[in-house]
């Protein structure tokens, strides 16, 4: 089987190119393209290059890790946003119909209004509240008119311990400051790049085997938390982990959304029912503090 990866050097992509390379000979790709001598195009911006590249490489499937996910830049440049979310996944699901491959694509709890605290099932009606949302939203819909071979994954609140990340940020304010504002409005599961790529290759697997299952499943860890929630428990954790890490940080202190003046407003609710993909594909997810508990014992 030959696999066409986008976004490469992402959180998400990193891990994928290690969790599909059992299942095939994987072509990753990032915006940069490939390497010297080959014409093949990763930039979800380029569309007409996008296809190209499928029409070259004819893969039985292709994995789009990659996004505009600067949810408050995207307020700013919503055309880019929708070139990148909404445009570019319709051109891999076309040139996917066309060759007869698998279509893998990641989307997000900003799909949702955030009301309520009930987790947010695939049959809930969505209604975003951002660009990021909308466009992430739009390419949805894009997908499942071009490409019935489909797997879309929602997923919520993705860190990995390559690149930046929200524990990574907090750590190095708690060694910076004596008291730290968190919101605590805002209810998600912190969800782990590897989780999510382990779970796409065995998805995928089934897939393929089962072409019934396409469709949309929204995949997080088990339970939630609020960001004050997630903020707290990995200043305590790595202060387990690690106790001559220099943290200074003796109080967090719980704040409304309101306090931070982002340019795209956040739902509040970004719980995510796992129930279908959970009963579809035979899986257990695993509760958030695990994989979190894992990133910082890689990081500390």
């Amino acid at each position: 089987m030959k696999i066409l990866l986008l976004g490469k050097n992402g959180q998400l992509g990193w891990e994928l190119q290690r969790s599909l390379a059992p299942l095939g000979e994987l072509v990753a790709l990032d915006r940069h393209g490939a390497a010297p001598g080959q014409i093949l195009c990763g930039d979800l911006a380029d569309l007409e290059g996008l296809a190209q590249t499928v029409r070259q490489l004819r893969p039985d499937l292709i994995v789009n890790a990659a996004a505009h996910t600067a949810v408050d830049k995207a307020e700013s440049e919503p055309e880019l946003a929708h070139t990148l979310n909404a445009l570019a996944p319709e051109v891999l699901a076309r040139e996917a119909q066309a060759c007869g491959a698998w279509l893998v694509h990641y989307s997000t709890d900003y799909v949702f209004d955030g009301l309520g605290s009930q987790p947010w099932t695939e049959a809930d009606q969505p209604a975003p509240l951002n660009v990021y949302g909308q466009t992430k939203l739009e390419g949805e819909l894009r997908i499942q008119a071009a490409c019935p071979n489909h797997l879309i994954l929602r997923a919520s609140w993705v860190y990995a311990a390559r690149g930046g990340n929200f524990a990574k940020t907090m750590l190095r304010l708690a060694q910076e400051r004596e008291r730290l504002s968190v919101v605590a409005d805002q209810w998600g599961a912190p969800t782990g790049a590897e989780l999510l790529a382990d779970v796409t290759a065995h998805a995928i697997r089934q897939a393929l085997r089962q072409p019934e299952v396409a469709g949309i499943y929204h995949l997080a860890a088990g339970g939630a938390t609020s960001w004050h929630g997630y903020a707290s428990h990995v200043i305590a954790r790595a202060r387990e982990i690690k106790p001559e890490l220099a943290l200074k940080a003796s109080h967090i202190d719980p704040v409304p959304s309101s306090a931070f003046h982002a340019a795209a407003k956040r739902p509040q609710n970004s719980r995510l029912d796992t129930a279908k993909l959970q009963a579809t594909f035979g899986l257990s997810l695993p509760p958030w503090q695990q994989g979190v508990d894992r990133m910082l014992a890689e990081i500390l």
